[in-house]
């Protein structure tokens, strides 16, 4: 995923704008904006990033059908494999470091998975924009100054609770008050595991291939976990 400037945005083209790596913003408006304006490079990176991640949200979906079956005896349990549909915006968040990233990703992905044939359906795409919604306040709460491991998992967790929320309204409408709860907290917990750690963990992979060079993710390598 590693991409060249693209319009002349790269710090080598403009010496005294800000390092597009730092995610603290600039004492002046000028430099705060410019901290959160999406260059060419980020909306690029996003796009395909939020691509491959759809094509796992098709595979994922397809394997419900066996996991159906060895939940049908405790629903709830199904919780615990949401987690793979909420990679993408913790994921874009965390290698973008902009606003809308986390949203933007999540939404695609759901596109990208629906086109695939999804047997969800187009509901996928309430989905993406729900669960997005859920990682992108994570990041909003820290005003995107903050991509550490907790900052992961509590995307992936706020993400799981959009997603359980969603589901019980839907899906679950006609379980009692305890299946649903216990649905909310697996999604919370799966969201956490599987889409914030294992997502905090790509990323410092990519990082340190220097397929990040170009984004203000590329030092994520060698960030301090907490």
């Amino acid at each position: 995923m590693s991409k060249t400037h693209a319009g002349g945005n790269g710090p080598e083209s403009t010496p005294t704008s800000p390092d597009p790596g730092s995610t603290q913003p600039l004492g002046s408006a000028t430099g705060a904006r410019t901290a959160s304006n999406w260059r060419v490079v980020d909306i690029v990176v996003a796009s395909v990033l939020a691509v491959a991640v759809g094509v796992i949200f098709w595979l994922w979906s397809a394997g419900y059908a066996g996991i159906s079956i060895i939940t049908a005896a405790f629903p709830p349990l199904g919780g615990l494999y949401g987690g793979g549909w909420l990679i993408a915006g913790v994921i874009g968040g965390l290698v973008i470091r902009k606003p809308g990233a986390a949203l933007y990703c999540e939404i695609i992905a759901a596109l990208v998975e629906a086109l695939l044939g999804s047997h969800f359906g187009l509901t996928v795409l309430l989905s993406g924009l729900v669960q997005g919604i859920g990682a992108e306040l994570a990041f909003a709460v820290f005003r995107y100054r903050k991509f550490n491991l907790p900052i992961a998992l509590l995307a992936g967790a706020m993400a799981g609770v959009a997603m359980g929320i969603l589901d019980n309204l839907g899906y679950n409408a006609e379980w009692d008050v305890a299946w649903k709860t216990v649905y909310l907290v697996f999604g919370a917990v799966s969201g956490a595991l599987i889409a914030g750690l294992l997502s905090w963990l790509a990323v410092r992979g990519l990082a340190k291939t220097g397929a990040l060079a170009n984004l203000a993710s590329r030092r994520a390598a060698a960030e301090s976990a907490f």
